[in-house]
């Protein structure tokens, strides 16, 4: 069974995150030894390798393989710098193989941030629009990675603080579950 999984894992990088235009080597060599499989409930582990979001607790889910590969090579990560991962176990293994020291904010209210001064921030599922919080948590150069999504389709946007202002910009189509918390609010116009 794991040598199983171990090809799983080079068929995952092989026709979903190669051909994707990721051309991240790092990131490569990341998804094809960590043991994605580990992230999933038991029983799941053969869903860990498809191309669909996988729940892993309640109203959380880890992105497809492609999409947190695109995210992450979006987000340009660097050797030595200080991350937080919001509900995202599997992009945290990435980074930490990638030498980035990462925080994790896996419980609680996702809102509310721990800390400060992030060079990084991911989030793995989608958000309606990033919180204020989450951009405040920047420290200048930071960046921000994060699907933001309303409707049938979202968007992954990067957000990077510049020392008076934040850009965003967005990269490419997704379509990962909500986070539980982070729904778009009805409400009623003519």
């Amino acid at each position: 069974m794991m040598a199983d999984l171990a090809e799983a894992r080079s068929n995952m990088v092989e026709s979903q995150v190669r051909p994707s235009d990721v051309t991240d080597i790092r990131i490569h060599d990341a998804m094809r030894v960590i043991p994605r499989e580990d992230f999933v409930p038991a029983g799941k582990g053969y869903l860990a390798y498809s191309d669909v979001p996988v729940e892993y607790a309640p109203g959380r889910s880890l992105l497809k393989p492609r999409d947190v590969a695109k995210l992450l090579q979006m987000a340009k990560p660097v050797a030595g710098e200080r991350a937080l991962a919001i509900a995202a176990p599997y992009a945290a293994a990435i980074l930490d193989f990638l030498e980035v020291a990462v925080e994790r904010l896996d419980e609680g209210d996702l809102k509310s941030v721990p800390g400060a001064n992030y060079d990084l921030i991911v989030v793995e599922g989608a958000v309606t629009r990033a919180p204020e919080a989450w951009l405040k948590a920047l420290a200048p150069g930071g960046r921000l990675a994060v699907v933001e999504r309303d409707g049938p389709v979202g968007k992954a946007a990067l957000y990077v603080r510049a020392d008076d202002e934040i850009g965003r910009r967005t990269v490419f189509d997704a379509t990962p579950p909500v986070l539980a918390g982070f729904e778009a609010e009805q409400g009623f116009a003519f």
